[in-house]
């Protein structure tokens, strides 16, 4: 997990959501931190890690919220989507009730969000092959009738978690490079170190300590 004080060329905020029970904490820790938590109980509110990854020979930090799925917690969405620029969309295979409000976590999503954010949909718990309640082609068809990226994912065996948050932060950074082609005649081109808007909003230099983003 990278350190408050690493070198980086950009900071992107990316955002877990979905139902409770998903499996999104499990998702974080196994990126950020490569644990895996079986007792894992429902977030309260919301925690954020960060992990640094290389793109394009770009040293990318990503900052990625995870916050709880219930409804009693929704106070909170407009600080939780502020400034995002990615979104993973969780919803656990065997459970056919996730994958039905997908649809609705992502209407919020987009509802909160800039429209350039890059979505992947991702169904997790891939290892209870046994118990899967979607299909992944019906999952898949989704993610494409809505211009999102898809994967399956488990958390348990480490499956695709790395591909999954990885193919996210290279496509914003695809999306942040060529906003700044855009631009190059400008002085809006995004210099080292600086938190990243998709909107094209480039907003000033992110403090190192990793404190100042609790809501």
């Amino acid at each position: 997990m990278a350190g408050a004080d690493d070198e980086y060329d950009y900071l992107f905020k990316v955002v877990l959501i979905g139902d409770s029970g998903v499996g999104k904490t499990n998702l974080l820790s196994r990126f950020s931190k490569n644990e895996f938590n079986p007792e894992s109980k429902s977030t309260i509110g919301v925690e954020f890690a960060t992990r640094s990854v290389t793109v394009d020979d770009k040293i990318i930090k990503a900052q990625i919220w995870d916050t709880a799925g219930q409804e009693r917690y929704r106070a909170i969405t407009s600080a939780y989507y502020r400034g995002a620029v990615g979104a993973l969309i969780v919803y656990d295979i065997t459970r056919h009730a996730t994958f039905e409000n997908v649809e609705r976590w992502l209407k919020e999503l987009r509802d909160h969000t800039d429209h350039n954010i890059v979505i992947m949909l991702v169904g997790n718990k891939a290892d209870l092959r046994h118990l899967r309640a979607i299909q992944t082609e019906d999952a898949k068809a989704f993610a494409e009738r809505e211009n999102n990226f898809f994967m399956e994912t488990s958390a348990l065996e480490s499956l695709n978690v790395e591909n999954a948050f990885t193919e996210v932060l290279t496509q914003i950074h695809h999306v942040v490079s060529k906003r700044a082609l855009e631009i190059s005649n400008d002085h809006m081109v995004p210099s080292k170190g600086r938190t990243i808007n998709v909107g094209g909003k480039d907003e000033a230099p992110a403090p190192k300590n990793e404190g100042c983003c609790s809501s």
